[in-house]
């Protein structure tokens, strides 16, 4: 559910004054990620949803991975359940990931999947959106989630990501690209845009460490 508060009645109050009325409000870190085991866990066979339906094989399955563990890891902090918008803040009390599918027209059809503790589940709502979007080119959004933002750019391989900084769409996005393979470890740099009157760094940070965290011991 969407509920408008008072930033007054919040620990935002001084940031939401700050920031609101910047023209460039947005605030982009960058890392490199040890993604080692959600590549080993994207490249085993077997692992069925909860519908039955086999996990698709590698880098569709590994981009599935990280969005769970990026709401697993969001779910986890506060600020991201408060997000201005339009000059208002605004409260949450559920969460999901937003992801971008090629349709098949040749564009681009966006899909909003719940953010869940059960990896079995997160992976049937995927698949089953993922391939709905894709098929009848019809965005499925939800109004009354919190959404974090993500794309996957993995025709190459870069080290960060920026998107509009104008403070146009205010939802906290993750961007990566293609994962890179060395001799016994696996990485990928991750970049994470936020409007600053939602959180600071150090609430980014966290949620880097969190990040990590889930990553290894998903």
């Amino acid at each position: 559910m969407k509920q408008e508060i008072n930033p007054k009645d919040t620990n935002r109050a001084a940031a939401f004054e700050l920031w609101m009325k910047s023209p460039m409000p947005m605030v982009t870190l960058t890392k490199t990620f040890d993604v080692t085991r959600l590549y080993k866990m994207s490249r085993r066979r077997g692992l069925r949803s909860a519908s039955g339906r086999l996990l698709p094989e590698g880098r569709k399955k590994f981009n599935m991975l990280l969005c769970w563990c990026i709401g697993k890891a969001a779910s986890k902090i506060e600020a991201f359940y408060m997000l201005p918008q339009d000059g208002k803040l605004y409260k949450y009390d559920r969460m999901a990931i937003n992801v971008i599918v090629d349709n098949i027209k040749g564009g681009l059809s966006f899909c909003d999947v719940a953010v869940s503790d059960n990896l079995e589940q997160f992976n049937a709502d995927y698949l089953y959106l993922t391939k709905t979007i894709r098929e009848n080119c019809q965005d499925i959004l939800d109004d009354e989630a919190v959404i974090v933002g993500t794309s996957a750019l993995i025709g190459t391989e870069l080290d960060s990501i920026v998107n509009q900084y104008c403070g146009q769409f205010n939802n906290p996005m993750v961007f990566w690209s293609r994962y890179r393979k060395h001799w016994f470890k696996v990485t990928l740099p991750i970049s994470f845009q936020f409007h600053h009157a939602q959180m600071d760094g150090g609430h980014a940070a966290r949620f880097f460490e969190e990040l990590q965290k889930t990553i290894k011991t998903i």
